[in-house]
């Protein structure tokens, strides 16, 4: 499997990921640079946590008109699989690849600990390695995680089956407890909690790594 790992300024979790995905997968991914206009063949594309250009306007806001995001929607168009964890999830919805926005957290505040959740579909290339209805722990770490929609796309996202993963205790406020959402293909995954971060048991859990690992089994 061939992937890509998108850095922008600010991001902190790129080299997280890149880790990861090369103990799983055994090969280093691309870093590609916010300010390029293509990417090379890849299977996957990342967009990883972080506080890309300082949080300026929105989380998000300005990442989502780098170039590099031309790039990604045309891939993400061709069904390329995207993965946006944390900021990456912000930038998805700012840049209309994913449903919903990001708001502040309901208590304000920053939140860095590990929460539980339910795979809430196992329908999907990166949920294919869980079992629908499984609880996982992974951690967060974001001040502007609170999920937001309209009642109207909340009920279509719930319809199609967007609905990813959802907080077990939710700790900031989003809408129905939504942790993480699909496009309507599946192709593409915006979470907020950070899978890189417990990829092996010296994390604490590995609870992480099947994402990884569904990936690579689905794409065969």
């Amino acid at each position: 499997m061939k992937a890509a790992v998108i850095v922008f300024p600010g991001s902190n979790c790129d080299r997280d990921v890149a880790v990861a995905l090369e103990q799983v997968t055994g090969t280093p991914p691309a870093m590609v640079w916010h300010r390029d206009s293509t990417l090379p063949p890849v299977d996957l594309i990342v967009l990883p946590g972080g506080f890309s250009h300082g949080d300026y306007l929105r989380s998000g806001a300005m990442a989502a008109r780098a170039p590099i995001m031309t790039s990604i929607k045309e891939r993400a168009a061709a069904g390329v699989l995207v993965l946006g964890i944390c900021n990456g999830f912000q930038i998805l919805t700012e840049a209309g690849l994913l449903p919903g926005a990001l708001m502040r957290n309901a208590g304000l505040k920053f939140i860095c600990r590990p929460v539980r959740l339910k795979v809430e579909s196992a329908g999907s290339a990166f949920t294919r390695a869980y079992r629908a209805g499984e609880e996982v722990t992974i951690p967060i770490a974001h001040a502007d995680g609170n999920f937001f929609a309209d009642d109207d796309t909340l009920k279509r996202i719930e319809d199609k089956g967007q609905i990813a993963f959802r907080y077990l205790d939710n700790p900031n406020g989003s809408a129905r407890d939504i942790a993480g959402v699909f496009n309507e293909a599946r192709t593409v995954l915006g979470l907020m909690p950070h899978p890189e971060r417990v990829c092996e048991p010296t994390h604490g859990s590995a609870d992480g790594r099947k994402m990884f690992e569904g990936i690579i089994s689905a794409l065969g």
